[in-house]
Formats: C-alpha cells, structure tokens, sequence
C-alpha cells in the first residue's frame, strides 16, 4: 500500500481542516500530514523548501456573484502577490500563500459561498457544470440545481473523501456544444428521446500520462436520478478501484479492466438497487465546447459574453473591473468557464458594443480567436512536477500569433502542459504540446534543455479521440515558429469550414513532423528525453 494510502487510513483526510488553524498559529505544517493539505485544495508550490503554498477555489455551478469576485481579487492582492489563474475545472488558484493565511483565506471565501473542500486530493474534485447553463435556447434544461445537488452530495462527504485517486464530474444540457465529458470520470449529457429530457451518461473519462476517452453506460436516466446515479458509480468506484499502484489507480482502469457493462452491473445490483433504462447517444459537439466563444444569444433576448482572459491568468485589478462590468451590464453574476475563460451573461443587445469596448480596454476583448482557445497549465513557475515553463511562454506565443490567424474560419486549439500529466489536455487539441527536458548539446555536462513533444489532431468534440504522438520534439525557443508555420499551412490548403482534425487526417501526419516543419532533421532525435 502507497503511503498515501496508509496516511488516508491514519486520519481521515477531511480532518486536515481542524489541523490548519494549529498549523497557522505555529507558522509551520506537519510534513507527515502536508499531502492532506490537498483536500483543502492546498498544496505546496515550487520550490517547497521556500513553504509558500498554491490554493484552488472551487467555483460550485461555475457561477459567482460579482462580490464574491472582488473577494477572490482581495485575497489575490492581500496574500498572492496580486496573482490569479483560473483554471480548466472553471475553479480559480491562487499562489505565494503561507499556512499563516490560510485560515483567514478561507473564512473570507465562506462569507461569500465558495470553498475549496476537495479541489484537490483523492476525492470528489469541482463538479463542472455547464457555463451555458439556463442561458443557451439550445438548452434541454438548466442544469444548475442538479450540478448544486451533486456539489452538494459529493464535495467534501466524508463517504467519498477516501477515494482511490480523485475523481472528476460534468453536466451539461447542450451537448452539442460542449465534449468536457469525454475526459471526466462521469461526464452527464441531456438530450431529449421521445419527448422526454434525460441523461446519456459516460464513465471512465482520463488524461494524464496515459489517456482513456470515457465511455458510454448506454443508458437513458431521468434528471432526479443524476445524483443517486452519480453517488453509485462513485461509490462502485471506491470499492472497487485500485489501490495498490496510484499509477493505475483512476476510474479509467477498472473500467478497461471489467469493461463498461460489467461496471454498469455493479453500479446496478451493488449501489442502485434497480437497472437504469437502455438509451442512445446523445448529440455531439463538432468542436467540443471551442464553438460558444464570443458573443451569443440567450433564450430570454438577452445575451451571455465568453471573455479569453489568456491561459487564465488575470489580476486583482482587472477581476475587479470585471465585477463592475457584471454589475453594469449584467445581473452582477460572471462565470468561469472549462477552457480557462470567463463569462458575463444577462446583457442586453444595446450594450454589447459598449461591454465589448470596455473589455477591449482590458485586453479581454470577446473575440472567437487562438487567445480563446489556448489553454497552459502552471508550469515550472510554481508547479513541482513541471519539466518546462507554460503561460509566458504561451501568452507570447498568442500574442505574437493571434492576429496574423485571426482569418481562420474555425476553431483552432491548442493545449499546452509542462510535464505528462496532462493538467491543460494535451492529448485531446489540434496541437497538443506536452513539455520535456532533453539532454544540452552546447551547454555543459547535465544541463538540459526544454523540449515539447507534439500531439496531433487530438478532439474532445465530434472526432473524440486521442491526438497521435509525433515522432521528434520542438525546442521551446521555436515553439511559435513551429505553431506559426502549421497554421500558415492549414490555412493556405485546408477546404472552407474544414476543421483540423479532418485536414491532419487527409494530409498526413507527416507533413507536421517537427523536423519538416522547421525544416531541420536533428529534431527528429530524442535522446536523454525527460517527460516527467
């Protein structure tokens, strides 16, 4: 058994929260218990030695008010070095904490409804609900109460808080628009059979080092069975799931075990109670969720506004201004988004030019381009597993890149992470880039250089698949020559409304090797190659 697995058998892991305010007051964290600090959603950052700590806030229904934004810019400013990210779990993270803040953080989060009970840790992570929920005419239903429910049920339950790794769940009623699912350990579609609205369900969803697409239960259930039916395949989880080995720990590898009917058995005659009703597919979205960007219609005449905030780093200053927008324009409510964006819905036709304006102003402007489609994880700057730096690197890249692909005619995704474990997706973008060290040719001995591996043509939307791994690395320093050319290529040959994923497949994998693309055969090699 891991020893993990033996400190969650030590003292139950929600526990850590009465232990924060004895750490706190003697201004350091008992190191046999710092890996329970996750399931407050904290964790230490890099390098940690220096005992500075990163924090996730869950963001429940992926709606705030806009006073509970101005908190979370508060705490940014006041303890985090005026630095805030929000994440592609529709959560924000801040950095540069001590254990000293803690406590305070998490009282002035309270008075405002969010938490971080279970943002990280071996149980029930963010439940991620749909950002177009109750807004989009294309919508079955509104899915927050039941996302509320779920939240409600599953985070921070002391049944589900030992869990054999943790554990990832979505809603959503506009499948069509949206492919989060396919990677999360339960992912919930509405659709609509013979006149009634229930739930296509999927199981077993996962990235990381090794990456599984969920797979369909095959069933059709109604809205009030979502969270007992939740709740089981949890609990059949926690029971069932693997223990011995963490690498093979997840959700994804008891369901390649057992295979999804017998996973469903037991869900049914262990956990239910009752056999759930065979049903087909739900719709699928073309470009998994890449297609609600910008500016669109809301099914009361109003409209909701999808703001790129660049690889989900913003700052107290422009948080701020985002929640006097939302008071101005809006109905004082944003949202956050999977893709590391943000929302301001409830705004009328008349003032679309003057919100759109005045989000130009703070260069977060709506606008359906790379900057809104681009996703980075933490990277070296803070993360400890990291091989490669992430969101500087990336947000010149869209700089630099964005206008000059600001013609293409569909969405382009690309996803970058500094290390395997896919926190940003690599494996399922157009261009998935997954970062590496590989031994320095000109620097001296044990030095090494930062590399990115390449994932090609990868779709959480209509294609559902995993991209394919390129044989050959991008140096970081060219990373934008090599994105900037495959663009470049895709645009002068691709058919109109062709996406990438079907022009990779009619070109050829060959054509976006890096040593043909950068025109430079040495890239073809991998030696004394790092991943993680």
């Amino acid at each position: 058994m891991s020893d993990i697995e033996l400190l969650k058998k030590s003292l139950p892991p929600f526990e850590i929260f009465n232990l924060i305010p004895q750490y706190a007051a003697a201004g350091a964290i008992d190191p046999e218990k710092m890996d329970l600090l996750k399931w407050a959603g904290v964790y230490p950052q890099r390098p940690q030695e220096d005992g500075y700590l990163m924090m996730r806030v869950k963001v429940p229904t992926a709606e705030l008010s806009s006073a509970a934004l101005r908190v979370v810019a508060g705490i940014a400013e006041d303890y985090g070095r005026g630095l805030l990210d929000v994440t592609d779990r529709q959560a924000f993270q801040f950095h540069w904490l001590r254990i000293e803040n803690i406590p305070a953080i998490l009282e002035r989060l309270e008075t405002v409804g969010l938490h971080t009970r279970g943002a990280c840790g071996d149980t029930v992570r963010a439940v991620i609900a749909s950002p177009l929920a109750g807004l989009d005419a294309r919508e079955r239903l509104d899915v927050r109460p039941l996302a509320a429910a779920m939240e409600g049920s599953l985070s921070g339950n002391k049944d589900f808080e030992d869990l054999p790794r943790k554990f990832k769940i979505s809603i959503t009623a506009t499948p069509e628009l949206e492919g989060i699912h396919l990677i999360n350990d339960i992912g919930f579609l509405a659709h609509e059979v013979g006149g009634e609205v229930g739930f296509d369900v999927w199981v077993g969803g996962g990235l990381g080092a090794v990456a599984h697409l969920a797979k369909r239960l095959r069933v059709f259930i109604k809205p009030e069975q979502v969270v007992e039916v939740g709740r089981a395949i949890a609990g059949a989880y926690r029971d069932h799931g693997y223990r011995l080995n963490r690498k093979k720990a997840r959700l994804k590898y008891l369901i390649k075990d057992l295979g999804v009917e017998k996973f469903r058995e037991i869900v049914e005659t262990q956990y239910l109670g009752y056999k759930m009703q065979d049903g087909p597919a739900a719709p699928v979205a073309r470009f998994g969720g890449s297609d609600v960007l910008g500016i669109n219609p809301q099914r009361d005449g109003l409209n909701y506004v999808v703001l790129s905030t660049t690889v989900g780093r913003i700052n107290p200053e422009k948080a701020r201004a985002l929640a006097d927008l939302a008071d101005e324009y809006g109905k004082g409510v944003v949202r956050t988004t999977a893709f590391q964006n943000m929302m301001i819905p409830h705004v009328k036709t008349g003032d679309l030019d003057a919100l759109t304006d005045e989000l130009r102003a703070l260069d977060l402007a709506p606008k359906a381009t790379l900057r809104g489609t681009t996703i980075a994880c933490t990277g070296t700057q803070f993360c400890r597993l990291a091989l490669t730096e992430t969101k500087a690197r990336v947000a010149g890249l869209i700089d630099e890149l964005e206008a000059k692909h600001s013609d293409l005619d569909v969405p382009f995704v690309i996803n970058l992470t500094g290390c395997s474990n896919a926190c940003t997706r690599y494996q399922v973008a157009d261009l998935g880039f997954m970062g590496a060290q590989r031994a320095s040719k000109e620097g001296e001995e044990g030095a090494f250089d930062e590399v990115y591996n390449v994932h090609l043509a990868g779709s959480i939307g209509q294609a559902e698949r995993v991209g394919a791994k390129l044989r050959g690395v991008v140096p970081a320093e060219r990373l934008t020559e090599y994105t900037d050319k495959v663009l470049s290529d895709f645009k002068a040959n691709k058919a109109a409304a062709e996406s990438f994923v079907e022009y990779a497949d009619r070109v050829g994998q060959a054509n976006f090797l890096p040593d043909h693309v950068l025109a430079d055969a040495v890239l073809a090699a991998e030696p004394d190659l790092v991943l993680a």
